[in-house]
């Protein structure tokens, strides 16, 4: 069944250039809530520079994007988040010193209650590891212990704990970028019930994916980007894996 109501985010024409390259022209892309949408192009297509631009890494040179109706002018990733935008890419951005608890909360560290007007006060580690516990669970996310270092994880369980960690913002949209192209067939598989689960709670998810495997077990939509530009939407459920595959490479475009 397709997503149905406005779109949660909207991209038209979206541009932009690094130097003498031109990285996308044109670009048109849409997303609703409780969506699948996988974005699909060959290396160099424009794939993660797309993402970027709505994540507000690499704000667009022109285009309009309106987040759930709005014109809205993402120029850093902190405008992102307020939006309710979170991003996973492909690095994960992971630190191998700490521990799963302290990743999924770097950056948003919470402290113990103590004196009123005291600067320094110890972290609230049992409350971070006790919501950490919580957001595992209620994901499915099968880490045996939130205190044990990230450099001890598999590469599946590494991936799983950096999604729980872009949704501890509770998130609107989160934006995935060849989450499984490391993983194993039971890994990648644990990785995409995540994303039906994403899905299942309203989230609209934007999915960068070489994997047509992943994209037709997972996507309601598809979009193409082939040098930079639109090649092709495609409705997954109905679209023989071949015509996808045929506008990735360039054989056809269906716009």
């Amino acid at each position: 069944m397709r997503a149905t109501g406005p779109p949660l985010l909207s991209l038209r024409g979206i541009s932009k250039r690094f130097g003498a390259v031109q990285a996308l022209e044109d670009v048109d892309l849409e997303l609703r809530s409780g969506e699948v949408v996988a974005l699909l192009g060959d290396n160099g297509a424009g794939k993660s520079t797309l993402i970027k631009v709505i994540a507000g890494v690499a704000p667009a040179d022109k285009g309009v994007i309106k987040w759930e109706g709005e014109v809205v002018h993402i120029r850093n990733p902190q405008i992102a988040q307020r939006l309710g935008i979170a991003t996973v890419y492909q690095n994960l951005a992971l630190c191998d010193a700490l521990d799963v608890a302290e990743n999924l909360f770097l950056g948003r560290e919470r402290r113990s209650p103590g004196i009123r007007g005291r600067l320094l006060r110890l972290m609230d580690n049992g409350g971070m590891r006790g919501e950490a516990r919580r957001q595992l669970d209620a994901l499915g996310i099968r880490v045996p212990d939130v205190r044990a270092p990230v450099a001890a994880l598999s590469a599946g369980q590494r991936q799983t704990v950096a999604i729980s960690r872009a949704l501890l913002g509770k998130p609107k949209a989160v934006l995935l970028d060849e989450p499984t192209a490391a993983l194993g067939v039971t890994q990648a598989g644990h990785v995409l019930d995540i994303v039906d689960e994403l899905r299942d709670q309203g989230i609209g998810v934007i999915l960068i994916s070489h994997n047509l495997g992943d994209v037709k077990a997972v996507a309601d939509e598809a979009a193409v980007l082939r040098l930079g530009r639109n090649n092709g939407f495609f409705h997954v459920p109905t679209t023989a894996q071949d015509m996808i595959f045929s506008s990735i490479v360039g054989a056809t475009s269906s716009k």
